[in-house]
């Protein structure tokens, strides 16, 4: 029975690895410059192009949508509430948070033409994702860093968190979130309240 111990140890844990997802595969740093790169070529073309100012805020939202993991930075910002939630409160929440995320990153590109977008240093950051370097310039403002971490979702390149001037976008709402939720006895119907309101000042700001 000894002599079969290793075995049968042996067995299982290769049956264990199997069983077990593959490790995340690490972000090509190049592969994720190349991505931003590219997105910031967009968004420049969208806010420095023709139309106006309604229009061009559409066309930035429209490349963010696409750029952003919304959901997986969205499920990762409710954290353990996300299973709190009914699924109706799961689905109102991600409807909200996608508006609010993509106006709130709008927002920082201004409305106003001229804007400029350069690449900075990008380097890999943890295994499964890569963190590319910013700088953004606008008329008559001084420029600022972006950040922006990339993660490969469904084989491609997303931002999964954007890190302005050293404060990360997604742990700073989920604290933001977390606190709300708390305050209010671990409702989530809180929260929800409190991001509508949000979207409203937001819309009412832009003129909406």
């Amino acid at each position: 029975m000894t002599e079969r111990r290793p075995l049968l140890a042996a067995g299982a844990a290769l049956l264990l690895a199997r069983a077990r997802p593959a490790a995340a595969q690490p972000v090509d740093t190049a592969r994720a410059a190349s991505f931003i790169q590219a997105t910031g070529r967009e968004l420049v073309a969208a806010i420095n192009g023709g139309g106006g100012v309604t229009q061009r805020r559409d066309q930035v939202a429209a490349i963010l949508r696409r750029a952003v993991d919304v959901e997986g930075v969205g499920r990762f910002i409710l954290g353990r509430y996300w299973r709190v939630a009914t699924p109706e409160e799961q689905a109102q929440y991600m409807r909200l948070f996608e508006e609010t995320l993509i106006r709130n990153l709008s927002a920082r590109f201004g409305e106003y033409q001229g804007v400029r977008f350069s690449l900075g240093r990008s380097q890999q950051r943890t295994e499964d994702d890569a963190l590319v370097n910013t700088i953004v310039e606008r008329p008559n403002l001084a420029p600022f860093s972006l950040d922006w971490r990339v993660g490969e979702v469904g084989g491609q390149p997303r931002v999964v968190d954007v890190i302005a001037e050293g404060t990360s976008l997604r742990l700073t709402t989920r604290s933001e979130y977390s606190a709300v939720i708390s305050r209010n006895g671990g409702r989530v119907a809180a929260l929800l309240d409190a991001m509508r309101n949000q979207v409203a000042q937001l819309a009412a700001r832009e003129g909406r």
